[in-house]
């Protein structure tokens, strides 16, 4: 699978290095200007109504450019290299403005932020985009997934033989953050004010489709493949035996590969990920690939590919 290179990510690091610059160096030159504490958050009508000690806000702006940066110099392809310095300058352009908002002022909850602070920050990254674009070419383009092997493992049968395969796999990690999301997500709803009460539906999204995927069964059959929740039958996932036109066995990275864990959705793939390793891939007669991380997946691959050949697809 795609590799993102040493020069990708060293530009997808370097607008927000230059935006954590400029927002260190105007909370430096200002320091003395500024109230304490800040107002730092602000209502629908850009009045203060939440407030931080020029420290926390330090501490915390720059946590926030240095999380946003880290994920995406890990993640970045060459074509959304545009994505990374738009976030950026748009989080950078907010954190100056915010700055500057409260400048001089006599009382924090005095201060307002005008709604053309989006404007102005957008307009930022709408420049910092084009920046990110324009350096793309400074870039090579990135090798093409490889492709899976039409020769792929297969299984012997006799022709009246029928056999069948499964796997059941399972990431502990996801099952516990799954499970602390929706035990969470209650007392949030019930508890938090308005609008954090938010932060508790937030739980169940991520909880509910988390618990499904975190163990799940893999078979394959006269029916395809099949993923489903080890202790469910749905949701499901099935990849028909008309669909398939190879399967083969790769290793992939959670993170480098798919961006994280669960169900994932990159281009041309798609993919159940539970952990990094071995994986059975499916190349389907439309060209998209799909992924399950499962163990023996060569054998599950060589059934696959000769239940495929037997109907007419491999």
């Amino acid at each position: 699978m795609n590799r993102a290179t040493p020069r990708l990510r060293a530009l997808a690091a370097l607008p927000f290095v230059l935006a954590l610059a400029a927002h260190l160096l105007v909370l430096a030159l200002f320091r003395d200007r500024l109230p304490d504490p800040l107002a730092t958050h602000f209502d629908g009508g850009g009045r203060a109504d939440g407030f931080t000690s020029p420290a926390a806000f330090t501490v915390i702006s720059t946590a926030l450019l240095l999380g946003f940066g880290a994920g995406w110099t890990l993640l970045v392809r060459r074509s959304a290299l545009w994505g990374a310095w738009a976030t950026a300058g748009f989080t950078g352009t907010l954190l100056v403005l915010l700055v500057r908002d409260n400048l001089d002022a006599p009382d924090p909850a005095g201060v307002s932020s005008p709604l053309v602070n989006l404007t102005v920050a957008a307009a930022v990254g709408g420049l910092f985009a084009a920046a990110g674009l324009a350096l793309t070419r400074l870039v090579p383009p990135e090798d093409a997934d490889p492709a899976v092997d039409p020769d792929g493992p297969r299984l012997p049968l006799g022709a009246s033989e029928v056999a069948g395969w499964t796997r059941a796999t399972g990431s502990r990690p996801l099952t516990v953050l799954a499970a602390l999301a929706l035990v969470a997500a209650p007392a949030v709803l019930l508890l938090a004010p308005w609008p954090g009460a938010l932060l508790g539906l937030l739980g169940l999204v991520i909880g509910v489709p988390g618990l499904a995927l975190a163990r799940i069964r893999v078979t394959v059959d006269r029916r395809g493949l099949t993923v489903r929740p080890a202790l469910g039958s749905r949701p499901r996932i099935r990849v028909p035996l008309d669909e398939v036109a190879g399967a083969d066995v790769r290793d992939v990275s959670a993170v480098a590969d798919f961006g994280g864990w669960g169900y994932r959705v990159r281009a041309h793939r798609t993919g159940v990920v539970l952990r990094s390793g071995e994986a059975l891939v499916v190349r389907r007669s439309g060209g998209r690939e799909f992924a399950v991380t499962v163990p023996d997946a060569r054998t599950g691959a060589a059934l696959l590919n000769t239940l495929a050949a037997r109907h007419g697809k491999v």
